[in-house]
């Protein structure tokens, strides 16, 4: 990706936001839009459907996946192509055997996972560790997502959302994507 800098961002509602850096990134990058032309929307929740696409336009793959092994993924949505494509790759799998819950709200645990896989198929070293038995909330980390949560919050991706809780079952918001 080129990283383009933009003087400002359209949205209104992100200027004395804390994520504003991050959003105006993600928009001149063209990895995230906004609810609408003048909205991001940055406490919103963040779906499973936005996350894979996220992802997708990041990874920007030159032919589109034809596996749309998912029931309630049909053809032609916004983001049937992110979802075929991350689960031919790896990166995501359903919440069942033949539903993926492209509108569910992506917890911070699933966000770690997902990302954790992307960043594995794209050759990143995804070893490192942190210690986050410091964490008092630590014991709600699923066990899957364990080693992504470690991982992410080592390499500051998956930050916590207070000195001493990481909130594993929370719901990611568009900011903190």
């Amino acid at each position: 990706f080129i990283v383009t800098d933009i003087e400002t961002c359209p949205f209104g509602d992100v200027p004395n936001h804390w994520a504003y850096e991050a959003v105006k990134y993600v928009y001149a990058n063209s990895l995230m839009q906004g609810t609408d032309e003048a909205t991001f929307a940055p406490d919103e929740n963040m779906t499973r459907a936005m996350l894979v696409t996220v992802l997708y336009r990041m990874a920007n793959p030159e032919e589109k996946a034809n596996n749309y092994n998912f029931a309630d993924v049909p053809e032609g949505q916004w983001y049937s192509d992110a979802v075929a494509w991350a689960a031919e790759n790896d990166i995501v799998s359903g919440v069942s055997e033949n539903k993926f819950a492209p509108n569910e709200d992506i917890t911070r645990e699933q966000l770690a996972l997902i990302i954790y896989r992307f960043a594995k198929m794209q050759d990143y070293d995804v070893t490192i560790k942190a210690d986050i038995s410091s964490f008092a909330d630590t014991a709600d980390i699923s066990d899957w997502a364990l080693d992504a949560m470690k991982w992410a919050n080592k390499t500051e991706l998956v930050n916590g959302t207070s000195e001493t809780t990481l909130s594993p079952k929370a719901t990611a918001t568009r900011a903190q994507v």
